[in-house]
């Protein structure tokens, strides 16, 4: 059986750099679709951050397998002339320009709409293009701390705010965005025969992540806070989240992790039949097993639902990982080992999924690196098994018309 390549046929010009935009071109890439990276002299940043050999490094082995790769300056006459050549034959463009770059390199909305009517434009922002900050840039850092993200992870004895393993979030999930805008507007683009631009910002990303903590019902809650928003968060609101996020781990045994004789183990048991099944395991009672997501007022409670967490810490810690795996897996109670990073890549599941993936890269050797994130009709799908080199198809990807070679 031929291996389903969805986004066959689809060309995608990419001036991204960094995480979010370039993610979205790895997706697509991984989806079928013929992604050309537009690389600046010299090569976008990432090639250059902690670089293993000239213009090769680990961070941008991550996001940019199976693309090609042209070098052009837009910051000249030629490289415009150049770059608009290509949208004019383009299906999809992706950039993380701000508005004012954008115009001056010819990559806004109504240079590309009057280049190509049919073309999609995908673009990530910090802010969004509305607002007192639009056109404001960013990074990944600055929206989880704008965004009230960069708190979520405090722990009791924070001196200040960090990200959580120091994971790009707002970056990762701003990119899997694009690239489900970039589907939507393609598929408007086959309703209609019409382009479309797609916006998707960092501070966006960062909310949604948070969706669950934004909602704030009036009828139960009164009105929002509404806080001074140019009051900044300081050394009290920090401490005051770590305490609120020790609080709730230390009176939920249902959703979090134990140290066991050997290693640690997750529990996540997310509905009372589940949390009831790992109550019985070691056969306890929990008034409180409807909901323990809630704080009770009443400091006695608080006392005996920690005395119930303190309960199960021992008796987990008294037998290895296997052992718990065995006993609450047969009661049907969701449970993991922690495990190292590294432990993955002998992994049979992910081996069995294909979710690594291992290349000859030319110059340098074998490299693993992420695998694709679908299967297609049951089948693995195929993705592109090689990094860019820097400019490499230029020349390949831009014979251009004798009327776009004037100097």
């Amino acid at each position: 059986m031929r291996a389903e390549r969805p986004l066959e046929g689809l060309r995608v010009l990419e001036y991204a750099q960094y995480v979010a935009g370039p993610l979205a071109g790895m997706l697509l890439a991984d989806l079928g679709a013929e992604v050309v990276k537009i690389e600046p002299p010299g090569g976008e940043a990432y090639r250059h951050l902690d670089p293993f050999a000239p213009g090769e490094s680990r961070y941008f082995y991550a996001l940019n397998r199976g693309k090609r790769s042209v070098i052009l300056d837009l910051r000249t006459e030629e490289g415009r002339r150049a770059s608009a050549h290509l949208i004019r034959g383009a299906d999809l463009i992706l950039h993380n320009f701000p508005p004012d770059r954008a115009r001056a390199f010819g990559l806004d909305w109504e240079t590309v709409q009057a280049l190509n009517p049919q073309a999609v434009l995908c673009t990530v922002t910090a802010f969004g293009s509305e607002g007192p900050l639009a056109g404001k840039p960013a990074y990944d850092l600055i929206a989880q701390a704008f965004s009230g993200l960069l708190l979520t992870g405090a722990h009791p004895g924070d001196r200040l705010p960090v990200r959580a393993g120091g994971i790009p979030v707002a970056d990762l999930v701003a990119g899997l965005l694009m690239a489900l805008g970039a589907l939507a507007g393609l598929h408007h683009r086959q309703a209609t025969g019409h382009g479309m631009h797609v916006e998707v910002s960092l501070l966006a990303a960062a909310l949604a992540v948070q969706l669950q903590d934004l909602v704030w019902v009036e009828a139960l809650q009164g009105p929002p806070p509404f806080e001074d928003p140019e009051q900044p968060a300081g050394p009290d609101d920090l401490s005051r989240r770590a305490e609120e996020v020790a609080l709730r781990l230390s009176l939920n045994p249902y959703y979090r992790c134990y140290a066991a004789r050997d290693g640690f183990l997750a529990v996540a048991c997310l509905n009372r039949r589940q949390r009831e099944a790992m109550l019985r395991v070691f056969g306890l009672r929990d008034p409180a097993v409807e909901d323990p997501d809630k704080i009770p007022e009443d400091p006695e409670e608080r006392q005996r639902r920690q005395a119930l967490v303190r309960e199960i810490e021992a008796r987990i810690a008294a037998r290895p990982v296997a052992f718990w795996l065995k006993q609450l897996g047969a009661h049907g109670v969701p449970c993991g080992p922690v495990r190292r990073l590294s432990a993955l890549y002998r992994d049979p599941q992910v081996q069995a999924n294909r979710l690594l993936t291992v290349f000859q890269q030319p110059e340098v050797g074998r490299v693993w690196t992420l695998g694709s994130l679908w299967r297609l009709n049951g089948q693995p799908n195929p993705i592109g098994d090689r990094i860019p080199r820097c400019g490499e198809d230029t020349f390949a990807v831009l014979p251009m018309p004798e009327e776009d070679r004037r100097d």
